[in-house]
């Protein structure tokens, strides 16, 4: 009795250990992310073109915190019925290290990339929120004493005469604490294969809410790790996960990975993170992607810690 119970309870760890999703291995790896403060912009437009236009320039530069001042992508598309002024729009989410940082970003964003683009307005997406930093307040005064506000049911707006009319904004926006870092590595045994299953998975989570995927096309190519052999840089390639460095440095790959691509999520909790990682995960799963992985930095980094084969369980 005693034999069979050691052989039950080393085939149910053997199994915990292998997952797969079709033919594709889910590695026992995690992903660890950061606590970070968010905000919620709601933008609108006469039509999507003009909506996309914005919110194009608006996020740009915004992949990675390493780098850039915020991290920001569209969260999702908006039906007129959904917006508040009755128009196309659409909401962004913005992710930085502190409320300060959000306070300098946003504002000075919104001043070249939206209040520049035609027939656009913005509004507050966390207006329950009690943290607050200034945007219609800080963008007033190019308006240079025509601005005009107003005060409707209890929320201040700025109007700012331009070319085409007013520009409409909200004078202040709501900041919440959220989470980014999720992580997954997506392991491919040919070019096509890989950029098809991250596709994939990133419209998977298109319209999710409360999670964006900021690097471009929600894919990033260039993993990284902490640190370099130069001194100053913050971060390098993650050579453990290039193809093409096998024979010169430990790999970290599957031995069948010839092409290997990252989707990095940042959501406004814990629990969505998690959700989206595992959309993602299953969406990514099929021919030609080998394994599905979490690049992580040993645990020491990152507050949050998603466990692959927690999560798809």
């Amino acid at each position: 009795m005693k034999v069979t119970v050691a052989v039950e309870k080393r085939v149910l760890a053997t199994l915990e250990r292998t997952m797969k999703i079709g033919t594709t291995e889910i590695e026992d790896s995690f992903a660890e992310a950061f606590e970070m403060r968010y905000a919620r912009l709601l933008v609108t437009a006469i039509d999507d073109y003009w909506c996309d236009t914005a919110i194009s320039e608006f996020t740009g530069f915004g992949t990675s915190i390493i780098a850039c001042d915020v991290e920001a992508a569209r969260e999702r598309r908006l039906s007129p019925t959904e917006t508040p002024d009755g128009r196309p729009g659409a909401s962004v989410l913005i992710f930085g290290f502190s409320t300060d940082v959000l306070a300098k970003s946003i504002p000075r964003r919104a001043g070249q990339c939206l209040l520049t683009c035609p027939t656009t307005a913005v509004f507050d997406g966390l207006e329950k929120s009690q943290k607050r930093v200034a945007l219609g307040s800080y963008l007033r005064y190019f308006g240079d004493g025509f601005q005009r506000s107003k005060v409707i049911a209890r929320k201040r707006y700025w109007r700012l005469p331009v070319l085409d009319g007013e520009f409409l904004v909200e004078e202040s926006i709501g900041v919440e604490k959220g989470v980014a870092g999720g992580c997954l590595l997506i392991q491919a045994t040919n070019l096509h294969d890989g950029l098809r299953a991250a596709r994939e998975a990133v419209t998977s989570l298109a319209e999710m809410p409360g999670v964006i995927l900021p690097f471009p096309g929600g894919v990033v190519r260039s993993g990284s790790k902490v640190g370099s052999r130069y001194d100053g840089l913050r971060a390098s390639t993650n050579d453990a996960l290039c193809p093409t460095l096998r024979g010169r440095v430990a790999t970290e790959l599957h031995p069948a990975t010839t092409h290997a691509y990252e989707l990095v999520i940042d959501g406004v909790d814990e629990a969505t993170v998690a959700a989206a990682m595992a959309t993602a995960a299953r969406a990514a799963a099929s021919q030609g992607v080998v394994a599905i992985g979490a690049p992580n930095y040993g645990g020491k980094l990152g507050k949050y810690h998603f466990h692959l084969h927690e999560i798809l369980r």
